[in-house]
């Protein structure tokens, strides 16, 4: 048998092998979760930076690179000289045409060649066809009579003045076919429309529309400083027969007889602007075109000295880019102020070294370009605010000017017969920090604004990406939710720590921290499809319940008083919480029987109309308030779990020592408790907030998802979370839109990073304040 020594040996020797294998599995564990930390670590790095990777781009500048740089004096002048009134190109950037005071329109390559590809020439008789195939239509190249052009429908239409009082319109298609093996060709065409005789002196320079009704409009400005509006209109009578009227109409007297420099008619043929040589603009109404009247009457540029040299639309048709003599841009668009219609100047740009005397809007958003006389470029936004790029010229004017289809090219060609194409690569050019979080004055808006819209009903639309409404939403959300969580969390978790039973409290803490598994989706679908409602319908009782509470908790608490110790002895410490919840219970059904005698006193019979006449409040059914309600009951169970915890954790000495010295339980949890856990209850609001800020389905499904800036209770708001969620399946990828989505993305990352940190921080300044005390 084995001596006592050698069993107390062996079990020195077992216990020395255990001690070894808790050391080895807490070496393994600690490496667990140590890698485990690190990896998330790594993780949320590389979220974050996938992340930033995709706003980059937003930030970038606009690239160019100078595609040609030739001499294409052999296409301008060919066998007779002839003046460049105007530059076209196609989407694709392989093509180009120049239209010249001869009439011709020649279609070229856009590579190093520039080969001619065709030569249309066009004709002054009715019912003309291409001069290509019937020549014997043709002007004669010794005399040329067409003296300026004007451009319309997106830049595919023109319309081109003689010297004689003609007016020539026609369009330049281009048709895109495939072949078989996917290869691209492109087929130049022109659409000739009949001339029409407008007048009999010289045009210098004039604006053509015609209207979806099919009436044709232009007015003009004669060598004899005449300012005319001229107008066919086609009525079809009762016997079905088609009768066109013509009316010209002399404005000269209402321009007080300036100096005109550029005419401009919007697409819609509803207003006329004239730019004269003093620095005024003249908006006319010609809605009426028998009665045409002088709407908006505009020193431009403040100095009569200083001429507005050339106007244009930016794409709609509804806000006017204005240049002048000294390199001046600016935006111009009717606003209500004061009560009246006015056109405002909206927008300042960067100038241009010199005069001002080429434009080229984007068929496809706010952008431009416009050139000065000595042939400086400039790329500009006009919702941004911002000339993106410059480029330099060489002190040549441009004869011909455009800016491609697709907004990634300019080709422009000087009065020297040098053609350059420039590549521009441009993809998100409406954004820059002011657009994103400042306030821009919109077209269509009486004032700046911090605006969230993305799409829109038409191709005009001008996006609205201002992520300021959706910081502002996401904010009020939470602080409404918070108003509701913190008192009824804290103070749950002060009486059920310090005033009950441990074993009520046992029952009730785990059914609260269940609370917290509910799935937000199920709350906001209640929330909106079902609280909503119902809130709407009794919202009176609503604003009564607390005080029905309060006085109907008072009344019963005088009846327990008053009630026998012998009686009130036989339930434990706190159980009398359970008789006041049927107290509370009682309330709330007396105050939702009243709810109409209430509102009939109150707010007249109809609260909605109460707001709305005495404090300038409009209720929506799906506002702020119902998401107070459903986001405050998703951050409760947080809230009270943690802080209970807090206030549970305070030493038991503390307490006792308080109670000794003559504290009643109240004074004690209030004066002893709180403070000492403060700072457990302040990480648990904290925690709080940084839940509600990231909350998504319930401000989703709960709110009216308007981005609206107003603090009021009874409007709904959209969040950064749920605009994510609701934006973000329709974001085309790559897109403006998409990459600002990634934006309020990283804004929300950082929002609840900095709380969290700033809770960590003041936690432990509150530990370290009362551990000291």
């Amino acid at each position: 048998m084995a001596t006592e020594a050698e069993k107390a040996l062996e079990a020195a020797k077992s216990k020395q092998t255990e001690i070894k294998k808790r050391k080895f599995y807490d070496r393994i564990a600690r490496y667990v979760v140590t890698t485990g930390g690190f990896g998330i670590i790594i993780c949320i790095i590389a979220i974050l930076f996938f992340i930033g990777i995709e706003t980059v781009p937003l930030w970038l500048a606009p690239e160019k690179e100078l595609k040609n740089d030739l001499s294409a004096e052999r296409l301008v002048n060919g066998e007779q000289p002839a003046k460049v009134l105007g530059l076209g190109t196609e989407e694709y950037r392989e093509q180009a045409f120049i239209i010249g005071s001869d009439g011709k329109v020649k279609f070229f390559s856009l590579d190093e060649n520039l080969n001619l590809i065709s030569e249309y020439q066009l004709s002054l008789n009715s019912n003309s066809e291409l001069s290509a195939e019937n020549p014997e239509n043709a002007l004669s190249n010794t005399n040329p009579k067409f003296t300026s052009l004007y451009s319309s429908k997106n830049n595919s239409g023109y319309s081109l003045a003689t010297n004689d009082g003609y007016i020539k319109p026609f369009d330049v298609d281009f048709k895109i076919k495939f072949d078989d093996d996917a290869n691209r060709s492109i087929i130049p065409e022109i659409n000739e429309f009949d001339p029409i005789k407008v007048a009999d002196e010289k045009i210098v320079t004039f604006a053509f529309q015609e209207s979806e009704s099919g009436s044709k409009v232009a007015a003009f400005y004669t060598d004899q400083n005449k300012l005319l509006l001229y107008n066919e209109i086609v009525e079809e009578s009762f016997s079905g027969d088609s009768e066109v009227t013509t009316n010209t109409i002399d404005l000269t007297d209402k321009i007080n007889n300036e100096l005109v420099t550029d005419i401009k008619i919007d697409s819609f043929v509803q207003n006329l602007y004239v730019a004269t040589k003093s620095g005024k603009i003249y908006n006319f109404s010609i809605r009426s075109l028998d009665e045409p009247e002088v709407k908006h009457f505009v020193d431009a540029t403040g100095d009569k000295n200083v001429a507005v040299t050339t106007i244009g639309f930016l794409l709609g048709d509804r806000s006017l880019i204005v240049g002048d003599e000294k390199g001046n841009i600016s935006v111009w668009f009717e606003t209500t102020q004061d009560g009246k219609r006015t056109l405002s100047k909206v927008q300042n740009l960067p100038p241009l070294k010199n005069s001002i005397d080429n434009f080229s809007d984007s068929p496809r958003d706010r952008g431009f370009i416009a050139s000065d006389i000595e042939g400086n470029i400039g790329l500009y936004h006009a919702t941004s605010e911002t000339m993106q790029l410059e480029i330099e010229g060489e002190g040549n004017h441009y004869a011909g000017f455009v800016f491609a289809p697709k907004a990634d090219g300019i080709i422009a060609l000087d009065k020297t017969g040098n053609l350059k194409n420039y590549y521009i690569d441009n993809p998100h050019p409406e954004t820059n920090f002011k657009t994103l979080f400042g306030k821009v004055w919109y077209e269509g808006y009486n004032e700046p604004a911090y605006v969230w819209q993305s799409t829109g009903g038409t191709d005009q639309f001008e996006p609205k990406l201002s992520l300021t409404p959706l910081a502002y939403g996401t904010l009020k959300g939470a602080i409404y939710a918070l108003l509701l969580a913190i008192p009824l969390a804290v103070l749950s978790a002060i009486c059920v720590s310090q005033f009950v039973h441990p074993s009520i409290r046992n029952i009730v803490k785990p059914i609260i921290e269940v609370m917290a598994a509910l799935p937000s989706v199920v709350l906001g679908f209640f929330a909106g499809l079902w609280l909503a409602p119902l809130m709407e319908e009794v919202f009176t009782s609503i604003v009564f319940i607390p005080l029905f509470i309060i006085v109907f908790t008072l009344i019963a608490l005088f009846v327990w008083s008053k009630l026998p110790q012998t009686f009130t002895g036989k339930f434990r410490l706190g159980s009398e919480l359970f008789l006041l919840i049927f107290v509370i219970i009682a309330a709330i059904f007396v105050s939702l029987q009243l709810n109409h005698p209430l509102e009939n006193l109150v707010f007249g019979g109809d609260f909605k109309n109460w707001f709305f006449t005495n404090l300038g409040l409009q209720y929506d059914q799906r506002n702020a308030l119902v998401v107070g309600f459903a986001m405050g009951f998703a951050v409760i169970p947080i809230i009270f779990t943690i802080s209970e915890d807090a206030l549970s954790s305070v030493p038991r000495t503390l307490t006792s020592g308080s109670l000794a010295l003559g504290a009643n339980r109240w004074q004690t949890a209030i004066r002893i408790v709180l403070p000492t856990a403060s700072a457990g209850i302040f990480s648990a609001v904290m925690i709080g907030l940084g839940r509600a800020v990231g909350e998504t389905m319930i401000v989703l499904m709960a709110t009216g998802n308007t981005p609206v800036m107003d603090w009021s209770f009874f409007n709904g708001f959209r969040a950064l979370s749920a605009n994510i969620a609701v934006e973000l399946p329709e974001a085309p990828h790559g897109g403006t839109l998409y990459r600002v989505l990634f934006l309020a993305a990283i804004l929300l990352f950082f929002a609840t990073f900095i709380l969290n940190t700033l809770a960590e921080i003041i936690r432990q300044k509150l530990r370290k304040k009362f551990s000291d005390g």
